[in-house]
């Protein structure tokens, strides 16, 4: 490593080869001085829920090529060699998501952690995160995480109501995602999230206000809610297509969110991105608001995407395939891309809207400053402090603003 806050030509030839020239060059012009996320992806699945596109695998899928062993043993590589190629940054947060990183069990989730910290330094206050799977937990995981140094929890709770959970094929049974907020507040953690869908076929009203009634009941600083999907490819889209059951409804979508924004701020929570709501600043996820800042993130594990220095990249799928790159050390990616200055400003646009603190009005230019004062007249964008921000109302159009603000 060199002295001037750059990373050495050497260092970055080193790490792997096959690594695009432009990327290396990106990572070369890296500030090594400023805080880095990461996000290890854990692939394992007991099964796969219908409506999941996500890059995941059941034992039966991956038969023999792959293992978490074997994949342990490639991302502890990854993050070696992300290392040699980063210089010691400090590492400000970590997200473990899958899949389900549960099924790793506490000891596994410990020496996860334990390879992040055999490479990199973990800044003071650093939030570590991990995803977890209600049914693949107790008091003895939680307990074990927390003591490894985890601290935050997000568990997939969906809904309370158990043929809602039926549709959406979730394994776990309405009430244990609530215990298992409590026994990880037991455990010591003072930052739990329940993941709730809404708008799921055959779910009502009352159904939704069952689910809420839980989650306000749990001891809980975070809620995310996010809307049904139906992605192309996944066994939900199949089921739509033939006529077995309906898609979400665009107006009972929009309904169920507002019902669950005016719940959740009524009880103290506040939102401070479209689909997430925390108790207090504290609350907040810093690992996602560095996604939607699009600071620096290194994404660890097959499938994983990264974000260095205006350098994109995304890793092979396969966890076998994604193992035997680092194991032959190459560069374990599939493809990447150099983001431009035109598409950093559509994604700044598109991504600081969707936060509560906005996007800064020096941010456009003069045309588009017109366009978003025209939208501020229509009620659907305020201006505070400085920063355009979706109003209540303007939060349910957030995609078609984005497009009129661009022209």
């Amino acid at each position: 490593m060199r002295d001037d806050g750059g990373v050495s030509p050497n260092a970055v030839a080193s790490a792997w080869r096959d690594l695009p020239e432009p990327v290396a060059g990106r990572l070369r012009s890296a500030d090594r001085g400023a805080g880095l996320g990461l996000y290890l992806h854990v692939p394992f699945c007991a099964t796969r829920c219908g409506y999941c596109d996500f890059n995941t695998y059941t034992a039966g899928e991956l038969g023999s090529s792959s293992s978490p062993q074997s994949w342990l043993e490639a991302v502890r590589r990854e993050l070696d060699g992300a290392a040699r190629l980063l210089g010691p940054r400090p590492v400000t947060t970590i997200f473990v998501g899958g899949g389900t990183p549960s099924l790793l069990g506490g000891d596994g989730l410990a020496d996860l952690l334990g390879a992040v910290r055999h490479s990199f330094d973990l800044a003071p206050g650093a939030e570590v995160t991990t995803e977890s799977n209600p049914e693949s937990t107790s008091p003895e995981f939680f307990a074990t995480i927390r003591d490894a140094g985890y601290t935050r929890v997000s568990l997939g709770m969906q809904s309370g109501a158990a043929h809602v959970l039926a549709v959406l094929e979730r394994s776990h049974t309405p009430g244990r995602a609530v215990a298992a907020a409590r026994e990880a507040a037991a455990a010591g953690f003072d930052h739990v999230n329940l993941d709730v869908i809404y708008g799921t076929p055959t779910e009502t009203d009352a159904d939704l206000d069952a689910t809420l009634d839980a989650v306000l009941r749990a001891p809980v600083d975070h809620v995310s809610a996010y809307a049904l999907i139906v992605e192309d490819g996944t066994a939900f889209a199949r089921k739509v297509r033939r006529g077995e059951i309906a898609a979400p409804d665009d107006d009972v979508l929009a309904a169920r969110y507002e019902r669950i924004d005016e719940r959740l701020r009524g009880e103290g929570f506040d939102w401070y991105e479209v689909s997430n709501w925390a108790r207090g600043t504290d609350g907040a996820c810093r690992h996602n608001e560095a996604y939607w800042r699009s600071d620096d993130w290194w994404g660890i594990g097959p499938g994983a995407h990264s974000h260095v220095a205006g350098a994109r990249w995304w890793n092979r799928k396969h966890p076998a395939t994604y193992a035997s790159s680092l194991a032959d050390e190459t560069w374990p990616g599939a493809d990447f891309e150099v983001v431009d200055a035109v598409d950093a400003h559509v994604e700044e646009i598109m991504l600081r809207l969707r936060m509560r603190s906005g996007l800064p009005v020096s941010a456009l230019d003069e045309s588009e400053r017109t366009r978003a004062d025209r939208i501020v007249a229509d009620g659907l964008l305020v201006v505070d402090s400085g920063s355009y921000v979706l109003s209540d109302r303007g939060r349910l159009l957030a995609d078609g603003i984005v497009r009129d603000i661009l022209g």
